[in-house]
């Protein structure tokens, strides 16, 4: 019976380490390739938001290229087309792209 075969070897610790070790260099892994790509875009989609002024273009993320007329804080009217009077609420978050009227 292998269970009270006193010559064998106890090899607990040595796996359990091996174990360890898996554990930390996928969890590594993990961090560099999921979590900290997702953390640095939204942390630029955040700066990019909050630097949003009234005359800057925008993309929206259904493909739409604005104007900005106003800005409260989680809104802003955008005016879309050469028809001035198409001017639309919507959330901050669904801008895409900024483009500055300035530059």
């Amino acid at each position: 019976m292998f269970l009270l075969d006193a010559s064998a070897p106890a090899s607990g610790f040595g796996s359990t380490a091996l174990l360890l070790a898996y554990v930390v260099v996928i969890g590594a892994a993990m961090y560099f390739m999921a979590i900290r790509p997702q953390r640095k875009e939204q942390k630029r989609v955040s700066e990019m938001l909050s630097t949003v002024e009234v005359g800057d273009s925008i993309v929206t993320t259904g493909g739409f290229y604005g104007v900005v007329i106003d800005i409260t804080d989680e809104d802003v009217i955008v005016e879309f087309g050469s028809n001035k009077n198409c001017r639309i609420p919507m959330k901050k978050s669904a801008i895409a792209e900024v483009e500055k009227a300035n530059a």
